[in-house]
């Protein structure tokens, strides 16, 4: 043994001796400067062995030591300061490990609101802002001389990550704003940098090293949710810092390598965030991806198939950093291949909400934008065949933005994969969302280069022609040239001023119909194509100032009208033949819902007009649920009737005790009045009466496949349309006898396809359910149909927390809201009474 380490051992347990029973400021003084010299900070230092010793055996005694005489008093022996500025340099300067351990050790088991404990509270913020963080993870990276030991490690790994909650819990409403966790991790990434150019020094040097403790800190930062604060601060620092040293890029590789499985996770995620750009990512990543089983998985699976909250430009640089590498694009192609195998899983498309579909859509075109003509040759067949089952998916869904999405992805693959072919187009209306789509299929290199050579092209003055010359050219794409000096110019008329033409009316062979019957029998034989235009535009506008005679023939006028094609280009045609439907169905509502809701399952119809049938029902019902529907309609119907007859006889006169009332209002004086109200006359509900016959039909044979018609297979888009037309029924059914009858009906319909998995029928349902609760009286609700409503509250409840479509989750909700509502209601009118 060295005969110098057991005069350490004495020396210590002197100065402990000393420290625990003097109050001699000068004797303290002298045994604190004597141990400052194995700290190697004096003028007269120890020898290395000595040094050692003290710093690995004995350091921590001595400080535990000063933190048990820490008190005003004990401060207060130098007035000078000297006494405390001595105790704190112990701390500062000593071994940084050890020094934070004790810290915190002392924070931690110090009893409440103290001078000691806000003592040590003040020198551990001092300690953070002197680098001594950066020095415990320097000293964790230097190569280890002796055996370490892993608990001390893991120790020390939980206290620098856990200080602000371990700091806030002891502190409480006296914790420092430097504990604060928006203000510790972006301090804990600038040490982190400091660590990380201590270890390239060393490499620089010629010594060895390890970043492994570095990784795992910055694994457990990011798995308790702090990655933002500290790759928010680590991130640009890196970026800099490689973008000419491939010894800071072999550093970071390494920094990412090294961290724990578990975290590989939240740092890869918080990376992707975190980099602006694919280049950054690719100079902080290398080749991760193919080394690390784990990382690969989280890149090219986690990112991209079971998360789909993260933004366009994340997407964008996940991909982009995939591209970049010849080693990395074989998984990009993968990556492409099991996308557009999600994509056109019918499966993913019923079940998987709209977000996610169009977060998939945008990894698919941003993979389309990144790669090769070569490359998508070799997997052309593979591609083609999951967008055409993606496609076909997408065009049978019920939902407007799923088709719209299919065609938007479907046209850019079809562009790339057959450039030389004629291209695939689709109808649809463009949106933002079709406009960012769009926007991601161009390549950002040759997006970049149509710009360049776009930007000196609105600078051509030379070849711009003077201000006359549009006319001029037209004129010459029309004519042959003209020799000079011809007469054609002086033959000119554009000096001439046009004749206003706007008033003119079309002259027509045919005069319009007058009668009922005459349209009738114009629709169906008549050969002459201007009195069949005439005929349908005049038809509304007749059968509401004849009811008597369509009542006589509504049956049969509803039937040409559902079965009536165009023969002309007439303008809004549609309008024109569901209005005048609509017509006949107000005026002779009984009949005539009758015919239609038989024919909704009938044989022989399409599914356009299965859904105009219920579209003419909900407004027909509309009108006749509406005070003065017949007089409103016909007044609104009116100016596109297209009658001859004159504007006097179209506008009715204002009745002369209005005319009186006005006049004496005017001429009257008051101090004060309220806002006017205008009395409404009571008129018996039109759709009383008759809701039955809107209503009982369309659920009968549902659940009865037809040859051409299937509800509950694959005609999923009119099953969505029936539910929300029963629904809209409902709703105008209020305050009718029949609105009980018919919520038990339509409350035993929804709870027999509550499972439904299309999106757009799962809606109608739920909208049901509020019609029910909105329309039933809510004595009735709760004294008729109490087994309904708790099985509809715990199917609400259940939908509410769990099903992917938000719309779904929100009418959910509101339905709720409305059950509670309803309940308190009952329970504020039954509480008087007790």
């Amino acid at each position: 043994m060295d005969p110098a380490l057991p005069a350490v051992r004495l020396t210590v347990q002197e100065a402990i001796h000393t420290l625990s029973s003097s109050e001699d400021a000068g004797h303290i003084l002298s045994t604190l400067g004597t141990l400052k010299r194995y700290l190697g900070s004096t003028e007269d230092p120890v020898l290395p062995e000595e040094k050692e010793e003290f710093a690995t055996v004995h350091f921590s005694a001595i400080l535990r030591c000063l933190v048990s005489k820490l008190s005003p008093g004990w401060l207060e022996l130098s007035p000078d300061g000297q006494l405390e500025q001595l105790w704190e340099s112990f701390f500062l300067d000593g071994p940084p490990d050890q020094a934070f351990l004790v810290l915190m050790e002392a924070i931690e088991s110090t009893a409440g609101p103290s001078f000691r404990l806000m003592k040590m509270a003040r020198l551990l913020d001092t300690f953070l802002h002197a680098g001594r963080v950066a020095a415990l993870m320097e000293e964790q990276c230097r190569p280890q001389t002796k055996p370490s030991f892993p608990l001390f490690q893991e120790t020390l790994l939980s206290k620098v990550v856990g200080l602000p909650d371990l700091l806030g819990n002891r502190l409480q409403r006296d914790n420092l704003t430097q504990f604060f966790p928006q203000n510790y991790f972006p301090l804990l990434g600038l040490e982190v940098v400091r660590a990380l150019k201590a270890a390239v020094n060393f490499l620089q040097g010629g010594l060895d090293c390890s970043v492994s403790f570095v990784s795992r800190v910055l694994g457990k930062v990011c798995i308790q949710g702090r990655k933002k604060e500290i790759l928010g601060v680590l991130v640009p620092q890196l970026t800099v810092l490689t973008q000419d040293s491939c010894l800071w890029q072999r550093v970071c590789w390494r920094l990412v390598e090294q961290v724990p499985d578990r975290a590989v996770e939240a740092v890869l995620t918080g990376l992707v965030e975190a980099a602006p750009r694919p280049e950054v990512l690719s100079r902080l990543l290398g080749n991760l991806v193919v080394k690390n089983k784990k990382a690969r998985f989280v890149m090219t699976r986690k990112l991209l198939f079971l998360q789909y909250q993260h933004t366009t430009p994340m997407v964008q640089s996940l991909l982009g950093y995939l591209a970049l590498d010849s080693q990395r694009r074989p998984l990009l192609i993968q990556v492409l291949k099991e996308l557009l195998e999600t994509w056109g899983s019918s499966s993913a498309v019923r079940h998987a909400p709209l977000e996610q579909q169009c977060y998939i859509s945008k990894a698919i075109l941003v993979c389309m934008a990144h790669l090769r003509e070569s490359e998508l040759q070799d997997v052309r067949d593979e591609l083609l065949a999951s967008m055409m089952a993606g496609v076909k998916c997408r065009l049978d869904s019920s939902l407007p933005p799923v088709r719209r999405l299919g065609m938007v992805v479907a046209e850019v693959i079809s562009s790339r994969i057959h450039p030389e072919g004629p291209p695939l187009k689709f109808q649809y209306e463009e949106d933002e969302m079709s406009r960012e789509l769009l926007a991601l299929a161009a390549p950002g290199p040759a997006s970049d280069c149509s710009l360049e050579a776009r930007g000196p092209s609105p600078a051509p003055v030379a070849t711009e022609p003077p201000v006359e010359t549009p006319e001029k050219t037209m004129e010459s794409d029309v004519c042959p040239a003209q020799p000079q000096g011809s007469d054609s110019e002086l033959d000119s008329d554009d000096e001439f001023i046009p004749y206003d033409m706007s008033g003119d009316k079309e002259l027509k062979s045919s005069k319009e119909p007058l009668y009922i019957r005459d349209c009738l029998e114009a629709l169906t034989t008549s050969e002459d194509l201007e009195r069949w235009e005439a005929s349908l535009k005049v038809l509304e506008g007749l059968v509401y100032r004849n009811p008597q005679a369509t009542r006589e023939v509504s049956v049969e006028l509803a039937k040409v009208l559902l079965h009536l094609e165009e023969k002309t280009c007439v303008a809004e045609f549609e309008q024109l033949r569901q209005r005048a439907l609509v017509a006949v169905t107000v005026t002779d509502p009984e009949q005539v819902a009758k015919y239609l809701t038989s024919q909704f399952y009938g044989l022989n119809y399409s599914l356009r007009q299965r859904m105009d049938i219920l579209d003419v029902l909900v407004l027909a019902a509309q009108a006749l649920s509406r005070p003065r529907s017949l007089q409103r309609l016909s007044q609104h119907s009116s100016p596109a009737s297209g009658t001859s007859s004159s504007p006097a006889l179209a506008i009715s006169q204002p009745d002369w005790q209005v005319v009186v009332e006005e006049r004496i209002r005017s001429k009257t004086r008051r101090f004060s009045k309220g806002c006017p109200r205008r009395e409404v006359s009571g008129v018996p509900n039109e759709f009383n009466s008759v809701a039955g016959y809107f209503f009982f039909p369309l659920l009968q044979h549902f659940d009865r496949p037809l040859v051409t018609f299937d509800l509950l297979g694959d005609d999923q888009l009119v099953l969505g349309r029936l539910t929300h037309t029963l629904a809209s029924l409902m709703y105008l059914a209020v305050n009718t006898t029949v609105a009980v009858p018919m919520g038990k009906a339509l409350l035993e319909f929804v709870w027999a396809l509550r499972f439904h998995v299309d999106i757009y029928v799962r809606r109608g349902l739920l909208s049901a359910v509020s019609s029910v609760l909105l329309s039933v009286p809510t004595e009735r609700l709760l004294g008729d149909l109490p087994d309904e409503l708790l099985e509809a509250r715990s199917w609400l409840a259940d939908v509410a927390e769990r099903d992917v479509d938000e719309d779904c989750r929100e009418l959910a909700v509101r339905s709720l809201l409305l059950l509670e509502r309803l309940k308190d209601k009952l329970l504020s009118s039954s509480s008087p009474q007790s």
